[in-house]
């Protein structure tokens, strides 16, 4: 939101040796194009597979070679050295780090993403399958990370290139071929007050402990980045379930598209994160460039984007993401500074199968002690009945038979630190809701952000993410 989180070091000096794909997903077998500066003779790069533990896959050096650094919303055009990604590899994230001397072994591997991540001096690429060896398909979100990526002064939420706010036609534009999306670039926003270890909008802050998880729980899972879901609509195809966590934020046209398409077919989505499809990007021909418009005619400084009405990208103006997701982050809201009053989901319909283990019951509360229900999360519209259980009304676009399974409703006192967007009407409960409705497929929201980096911490969260995905895969 509207500030800064970088490490001193990237603030102050440049980094020795820096770098970025030409594009972000790569099939094993073919050739990646990694663009790489330094002022260094040679350097060297490691590349480690993120799963249960960050295994160590390739270690290579080369002639360094140096280029300027260039602004947020063009090609940087740094040096091509082309990679051969080994035919055997398994499809996964994969993490490169960048170091100036390439002389002697490489470093000790790193015991955990967190040791990987910083905001210079590293790369991300996800290897996806020619064909699925799994059940499971994980989305990473790319799109989000470039979204707040602010290498070359600028993000899709300010720039200091900018002579004006908003920018001449309210469209910012960000460059994907950049160091930075995910990993190696400074990162718009506050530090997560909850978990301060790694810059939310980061990989090692949402992504990779769900991944861990996941793969440390027997999971044998498949990946593949946003823009692979925008270009090739059959990505999906044979696949049981396709995953989302964290903070998965902006989508383009086609790759929601493909996405309600490949549920209609009957295939099944679980999202554990939130603020999900609230962003519409527009992606360049070549995959190189996002440009989402945020602002309407007449915006005036200072703008609060998200609670203005007309604003072109805004999903839920247009084609409401309720009905993909269920939910929308219009009817619950975010808290992005400090710590946040603890809060989590009240139980209903504990009978459902996806509480099998958990020890809930009807009006207990799920994931309190960790401020589950945090940053941002999303809710449906929705109405209690006499004995007040929580149903959805619809109205928002959500499926009349989306079943809510928790709801945290949100303190509405500025005081307490939570911001809301625009809705159709001033009126109603702002919650977070959990749960799940179907339509061909069936589809699961846990509807917190925060839902990854509680997974590691609470039983019962675990519990429902293991049904969820027994359940759906």
């Amino acid at each position: 939101m509207p500030d800064l989180h970088r490490d001193t070091a990237s603030r102050t000096r440049r980094p020795v040796v820096d770098g970025y794909p030409a594009r972000p997903g790569v099939r094993a077998g073919d050739t990646l194009r990694l663009h790489v500066a330094t002022r260094a003779r040679r350097f060297r790069m490691d590349v480690y597979r993120c799963g249960a533990t960050l295994r160590h896959m390739a270690g290579l050096d080369a002639d360094g070679r140096h280029a300027p650094v260039r602004r947020h919303d063009e090609d940087w055009r740094w040096p091509g050295y082309d990679f051969v990604v080994p035919v055997d590899w398994p499809s996964g994230v994969y993490l490169a780090v960048l170091r100036a001397d390439a002389a002697g072994p490489p470093d000790p591997a790193p015991a955990s993403a967190e040791e990987v991540d910083a905001r210079a001096g590293r790369l991300l690429f996800v290897v996806t399958p020619r064909e699925p060896t799994t059940r499971i398909l994980y989305k990473v979100p790319i799109f989000t990370y470039h979204a707040y990526n602010e290498s070359g002064g600028g993000s899709l939420y300010r720039s200091t290139h900018d002579h004006v706010t908003p920018p001449p036609g309210g469209t910012r534009v960000v460059d994907l071929r950049r160091p930075g999306g995910g990993i190696g670039g400074p990162v718009k926003g506050h530090p997560d007050a909850h978990d301060p270890r790694t810059p939310r909008q980061t990989f090692a802050h949402w992504d990779a402990p769900f991944i861990a998880w996941l793969e440390a729980s027997g999971h044998t899972v498949d990946y593949c980045t946003d823009l692979d879901l925008h270009t090739w609509p059959e990505i999906p195809n044979g696949y049981r379930l396709l995953l989302s966590a964290g903070h998965d934020e902006y989508w383009s046209a086609r790759a929601r598209r493909h996405v309600t398409a490949y549920r209609d077919r009957g295939g099944n989505i679980a999202v554990f994160g939130a603020n999900t499809c609230w962003w519409r990007v527009t992606v360049t021909d070549d995959g190189s460039a996002l440009a989402c418009t945020k602002f309407p005619p007449g915006a005036g400084p200072g703008a609060d984007i998200d609670a203005l009405r007309g604003v072109p990208d805004h999903w839920w103006e247009t084609e409401p993401e309720n009905s993909l997701t269920g939910v929308s982050y219009r009817n619950g809201g975010g808290h992005w500074l400090g710590s946040r009053t603890a809060s989590g989901f009240t139980v209903q319909h504990a009978q459902h199968p996806l509480f099998i283990g958990t020890g809930l019951r009807d009006g207990d509360l799920l994931g309190a002690e960790h401020a589950l229900v945090g940053y941002e999360c999303d809710g449906a519209a929705l109405r209690r009945d006499g004995r007040g259980t929580a149903a959805a009304t619809g109205e928002d676009g959500t499926p009349v038979d989306f079943t809510i399974l928790g709801v945290a409703e949100l303190p509405t006192d500025p005081a307490a630190g939570w911001h809301h967007a625009a809705r159709e009407n001033g009126g109603g409960v702002r919650a977070a809701t959990m749960g799940l409705y179907t339509r061909g497929g069936t589809v699961f929201t846990a509807a917190t952000v925060d839902w990854p980096r509680v997974l590691p911490l609470d039983r019962q969260v675990r519990a429902i993410t293991r049904n969820v995905i027994g359940m759906l895969s």
